[in-house]
């Protein structure tokens, strides 16, 4: 079947490696910013909360993921003007959609550990 070429570049090409969305897939994918779209599911976290809750992530690349995130409009930054600084992060309504669609995943690979893992034993 046919698939007309305005469907096409309205949709995107993932196999095409010039196609933009290619770089949004590697960071909407990566193992922080699924993890970070978990954390801010239900909540609005200070940073350090962030990095409790995202337990392994180094400071620094939960800073970068967060400039990612924020830059592609799924997460919201928010500065306090308060001594100490205090800033905190939510998800964007763009922010939940994706969020939706990890939580999908994560389920799925919740539901799915032990298969994979035996097959892993298996190899």
């Amino acid at each position: 079947m046919s698939e007309k070429i305005s469907e096409k570049f309205r949709r995107g090409e993932l196999l095409n490696v010039n196609c933009p969305s290619r770089e949004i897939l590697k960071r909407v994918t990566s193992r922080w910013s699924v993890l970070i779209f978990l954390a801010l599911r239900n909540h609005t976290l200070r940073f350090s909360e962030l990095r409790r809750a995202v337990g392994g992530v180094s400071e620094r690349m939960l800073a970068q993921t967060l400039r990612h995130m924020e830059e592609d409009g799924f997460v919201e930054r928010i500065a306090w003007n308060v001594v100490p600084p205090h800033v905190e992060y939510r998800l964007t309504p763009l922010g939940r959609e994706v969020e939706g669609q990890v939580v999908g995943l994560a389920d799925w690979l919740e539901l799915n550990v032990n298969r994979i893992l035996a097959q892993r034993e298996k190899a």
